[in-house]
């Protein structure tokens, strides 16, 4: 992903997530934070999905539509921010295919786990790769804001995780 991608990234978060909207500068400040953790899915039509993750603190997701300044010094985890594919996408095995390639990233990276709140119903997505509940009571006001469904989900990789 560049920064030329981002008004295409932003139509395609318009389309999919239109209950979860987030400013162009959320996505231009991850882009900038951790350009190796924003992806892309192009189609033989043009872009058909994102993924958008960084190193991040465990049990500590992001507000939504917020920025995060830096990157911490000594991260827990690795944050998949958001993941985004049209319908023309789904069932093509594209997410699969970028939660591996998410979790090779944050092997290569040093990082024990994945992290990410899932929404709009995407848990069982989640958990059929790996990712399980963590309960954080200290999130429940930060998980409500983005829906009555939000959950923190975690995802242990290397020897104690799936990979």
């Amino acid at each position: 992903m560049t920064a030329a991608d981002l008004p295409a990234v932003m139509a395609i978060a318009a389309a999919v997530h239109p209950a979860y909207p987030e400013d162009h500068a959320v996505f231009a400040e991850r882009l900038r934070l951790f350009p190796e953790g924003c992806l892309l899915l192009d189609g033989p039509e043009g872009l058909l999905g994102y993924l958008v993750s960084h190193p991040w603190d465990c049990a500590a997701p992001p507000a939504l539509d917020s920025l995060l300044g830096v990157l911490p010094a000594r991260p827990g985890c690795f944050y998949i921010h958001d993941l985004a594919l049209l319908p023309a996408a789904r069932g093509s095995g594209a997410g699969s295919a970028a939660v591996t390639a998410v979790a090779d990233l944050a092997l290569r990276s040093g990082l024990p786990c994945l992290a990410l709140v899932a929404v709009a119903g995407s848990s069982g997505f989640w958990q059929r790769h790996g990712f399980r509940e963590r309960n954080v009571p200290a999130l429940a006001a930060k998980l409500a804001s983005y829906d009555d469904a939000a959950l923190y989900l975690e995802r242990p990789l290397g020897p104690d995780g799936p990979n």
